[in-house]
């Protein structure tokens, strides 16, 4: 401490000459006196920072228990308690035990007690301890002409540091009546915890903090500042964002000094400094250089261990002068607001993060329909939809029957996308890409150690499935053990994982899908009649290509505009010959061929429109084509009825008599094709 202690002491007789044993302890912290401490015979009195102690000395120099005070032999005895930076008794370090004298001045940090015997040694008559505050300095001779009293005058300087705030340490309660101000810190600080964790954006939390230290402290202007997103090197004041600023007898706040801000940040430290008016360093000064504060508090905003902003508050008014208390409050507020921008910035992140997931889910569920959606405008695909419209609301298991490449799946789609059950999983597996082994694994799971390469338990598809749907593409290349175990649980019942004896019951809704005939697979014993017939309950025909030639410039045009957003091209449209040439292919690959020879033309046509020579069309025939009918090597009159008779008995002989089959590639009803038959008394060959 620069500035020096100044009383009045009157020579009394040494410790060895005096008849009483009524002693005080004078206590003086910084500038000003603040306590009368009585010793009493038979007491210890401890000294330190801890509540604990009966004198508690507010100084960081200070230990926790420093320094004790007690009476042996007739002697009032002081003992340093092993303390860090030591205890003086005038100019000397105590070692060991100390006795003390009347008129001695022991040192503790910036603590200065006096021990008197006799408190009029140290007042004068009229201004004694219980007609005058002791903590006024005239009290204590400050203005005198007496040449024992030293000048007052104590240059700038930070007078206080501190890490942590005790008001948030846990388990430092003291026996003795806790000062008023500090109950008083404690409750505001306990409101102000729950009041800051509501706010609902930074400058709520920074109007509220300040509204705190206003109401907690001596300050009469002060701010929030914290720095910018991503700022990495060491801020100075001018760096620093003002969040919210407050000032009572001045218009304005009067930012942090360079200096400061600096020091704060890279010390992560609260400082007080007092007697901050001629400091340029410290000192808060406007725009002509004038400091408008007599004391100021820094103190730091952490988050997770990283300082990321100050709280900066002074007062201007010289009768309120900024303490230790004042830093700690200051301090527990930063700490505080800290932990309320630390949630905001979590609750932030979150919103975000929902935000950006439930975008992913609405691109999701947009891809999901654009990739559901069933393009076509032509009588068969309205029947398609008729048929998905009633099946969807039921329970009951539906078969898809179509060539490979008509869109099976995205039927399936439509149809659990239109049912209860559009919230629940849609799970897809291929029946004819998986072996027997694999494709038990994959419906129903398996347990670890089931079998060679089985290092972890597997959840089933109908597992992954249960509350929705399940649907089974090729269906009819199913081998027939699968199939035993797939009726059961068609049937209701529970199931086991391979390796596994927990039996386990889902709720889920089939959709099998083929492009065999499982009516032959019957006959001949490659498919189990009964889970025919538990399958073929509602059944959707999704018809090829060829059969709506309506709708093949309508999903040209469809994938040309997806593929083209895609690629980034901008292909204006198809030429006139690749238009004809489009409509006249028989498409053996139905929907996905189309989709391919697009995707393909896009990407390599070198005009604004697609031409023929870019589209990759194939010489295959089409599952339906039938074999020519041959009429003889000249014209053979004949009628249109014996025509159609020779037309219809060489689809049946292609189709070896599968009437759906044969009905499906003349584009007839099934009853029709059997009117025909009987009509014109066909017969298989024999």
């Amino acid at each position: 401490m620069s500035g020096k202690l100044c009383w009045r002491l009157k020579k009394v007789p040494r410790c060895g000459y005096v008849d009483f044993m009524l002693a005080y302890l004078v206590i003086r912290e910084g500038s000003k006196w603040t306590d009368v401490f009585r010793l009493i015979p038979g007491r210890t009195v401890t000294i330190g920072r801890a509540p604990t102690n009966q004198i508690v000395v507010k100084d960081e120099r200070c230990s926790r228990y420093h320094a004790e005070i007690f009476l042996t032999q007739g002697c009032w005895t002081l003992r340093d308690l092993d303390s860090r930076n030591g205890t003086l008794v005038g100019e000397d370090a105590v070692q060991g035990d100390r006795a003390l004298n009347p008129s001695d001045v022991v040192k503790i940090g910036q603590a200065q007690l006096a021990f008197v015997h006799d408190l009029s040694n140290v007042f004068p008559d009229s201004e004694s301890p219980e007609s005058k505050n002791v903590e006024d300095d005239t009290v204590m001779g400050m203005a005198t002409d007496d040449s024992s009293v030293l000048s007052p005058y104590e240059p700038t300087t930070i007078t206080h540091r501190k890490g942590q705030t005790r008001f948030l340490e846990p388990g430092e309660e003291s026996d003795e009546p806790s000062e008023p101000r500090l109950g008083q810190a404690a409750t505001m600080l306990c409101r102000l915890a729950f009041e800051l964790a509501n706010q609902p954006d930074v400058l709520a939390v920074a109007n509220l903090a300040l509204d705190g230290l206003m109401d907690g402290t001596h300050i009469d202007a002060g701010a929030v500042l914290l720095l910018p997103r991503d700022f990495q090197s060491v801020p100075t004041g001018t760096d620093l964002n003002v969040i919210a600023s407050r000032s009572i007898h001045e218009p304005n706040y009067h930012r942090v000094s360079s200096f400061l801000a600096t020091m704060v940040f890279r010390e992560g430290e609260a400082v007080l400094a007092r007697n901050v008016e001629d400091d340029s360093t410290l000192g808060v000064r406007d725009s002509k250089g004038d400091i408008h504060a007599t004391s100021l508090i820094c103190a730091p905003i952490r988050h997770d261990k990283n300082v990321i902003g100050l709280i900066h508050c002074y007062s201007t008014q010289s009768e309120l002068v900024l303490d230790p208390e004042d830093l700690e409050f200051a301090l527990a507020v930063a700490d505080n607001v800290a932990l309320a921008l630390k949630n905001l910035s979590k609750q932030r992140e979150l919103a975000e993060n929902l935000n950006q997931t439930q975008d992913e889910i609405l691109q999701l569920r947009e891809r999901l329909g654009a990739e559901s959606e069933i393009i076509g405008s032509s009588h068969r695909m309205a029947k398609v939809h008729q048929e998905i419209a009633r099946a969807a609301p039921s329970r009951a298991t539906v078969l898809i029957r179509g060539e490979s490449g008509v869109g099976k799946e995205l039927v399936a789609r439509a149809a659990h996308f239109a049912s209860p059950r559009k919230k629940g999983p849609f799970v897809c597996l291929n029946c004819a890409a998986l072996t027997e082994t694999l494709l038990e694994s994959e419906l129903f799971g398996h347990e670890r150690g089931a079998f060679t390469g089985a290092t972890d338990r597997k959840i089933g598809k109908f597992e992954a499935a249960d509350n929705g749907t399940l649907m089974l593409d090729e269906i009819g290349e199913m081998s027939p053990s699968i199939q035993a175990k797939f009726l059961r649980v068609l049937e209701g019942h529970p199931f086991e994982r391979v390796g596994g004896s927990e039996a386990i019951q889902v709720d889920v809704r089939v959709i099998a899908a083929t492009n065999r005939d499982l009516e032959k697979d019957v006959s001949e014993g490659n498919f189990r009649r009964d889970l025919f017939f538990r399958l073929h309950v509602l059944e959707i025909h999704v018809p090829a290509l060829r059969k709506r030639p309506e709708d093949i410039m309508e999903l040209a045009n469809h994938f040309l505009a997806r593929f083209n957003v895609e690629t980034g091209r901008k292909i204006r449209g198809f030429s006139d010959a690749a238009t004809e040439l489009i409509q006249r292919y028989r498409w053996p690959g139905n929907v996905r061929e189309l989709k391919n020879v697009i995707e393909r033309a896009v990407v390599l046509a070198r005009g604004d429109f697609i031409e023929t020579e870019d589209l990759a069309l194939t010489n295959l025939a089409t599952a339906g084509d039938t074999v020519d009918i041959k009429l003889g090597p000249s014209y053979e009159p004949m009628s249109l009825a014996d025509l159609e008779s020779r037309h219809i008995l060489a689809t049946l002989n292609s189709t070896s008599w599968n009437k759906s089959r044969a009905a499906n590639i003349l584009g007839i009803e099934r009853s029709t094709l059997d009117r025909k038959i009987r009509r014109y008394e066909l017969t298989p060959k024999e």
